[in-house]
């Protein structure tokens, strides 16, 4: 069956793949200033003390940084009563395996942080076969504070706060996905550098980036809607027009 797609010759698609050449030139330059104003942003010192449920015990905000001095908090959507994670979030996790030797070496700690308690953090951790630090912030306001939490006064009062925007609430859930960023100096003072949610999050999923230069792309009908726990695929690869 012939593809609904142009078919040319391997001439005019070189002068076609030079077009798009300069294109990605220039997002890869705007990229680079991007970084550049990320890594220039203020930053603002964590005043509140923040105690996390691990699997050593608890710990505050400055401990989670485990002798480094950049700590990564992924927001993961896990509530306190919900029975699993997140499927998107599960989608995002299932890169961190190859990035932590990396991240570890180059004074980079990663973690997740959710709302559930622990005991449903691990099992759900254990299901996946994930081995990444992930912590419990149930109780402790962290999440809230954060904006990816939300209780059903809030969401059920107008407007929320998400991705640094204000959203009707009936738009929102109890827990959205984002990420955060700390630096600890010498001195064990915390501060926040950075964070990012919803789409910004895009840039941590290296199956993203390959279906982007695969033929059909993501060849999704909304947003995601191919992604399922990784144990939750059908044996059939899926197909789509």
């Amino acid at each position: 069956m012939t593809p609904n797609h142009a078919v040319v010759s391997p001439g005019e698609w070189l002068e076609a793949r030079k077009r798009l050449l300069a294109l990605e030139k220039e997002h890869t330059r705007l990229r680079d200033k991007i970084n550049a104003e990320r890594q220039a942003l203020p930053w603002v010192k964590m005043e509140k003390t923040y105690v996390f449920d691990t699997a050593a015990g608890p710990k505050t905000l400055a401990e989670l940084f485990d002798g480094r001095s950049q700590l990564l908090v992924y927001h993961f959507m896990l509530g306190a009563n919900w029975e699993a994670g997140c499927k998107s979030c599960s989608f995002v996790a299932d890169h961190f395996a190859g990035a932590l030797p990396h991240l570890n070496h180059h004074d980079v700690t990663l973690i997740a942080a959710s709302n559930a308690p622990l005991e449903k953090i691990d099992a759900y951790r254990k299901r996946m076969g994930w081995h990444f630090p992930w912590v419990s912030a149930l109780g402790n306001g962290f999440n809230s504070d954060f904006h990816v939490s939300f209780t059903p006064a809030e969401l059920a009062g107008g407007k929320v706060v998400y991705n640094f925007t204000e959203i009707d609430g009936g738009d929102a859930y109890e827990e959205l996905p984002g990420l955060s960023a700390f630096y600890k100096d010498e001195d064990g003072t915390v501060y926040h550098t950075y964070s990012t949610y919803a789409r910004g999050l895009e840039e941590l999923v290296g199956t993203f980036m390959l279906l982007d230069r695969a033929p059909r792309g993501r060849n999704e009908g909304e947003v995601m809607d191919f992604v399922r726990r990784h144990d939750e695929y059908d044996e059939t690869p899926r197909r789509r027009a």
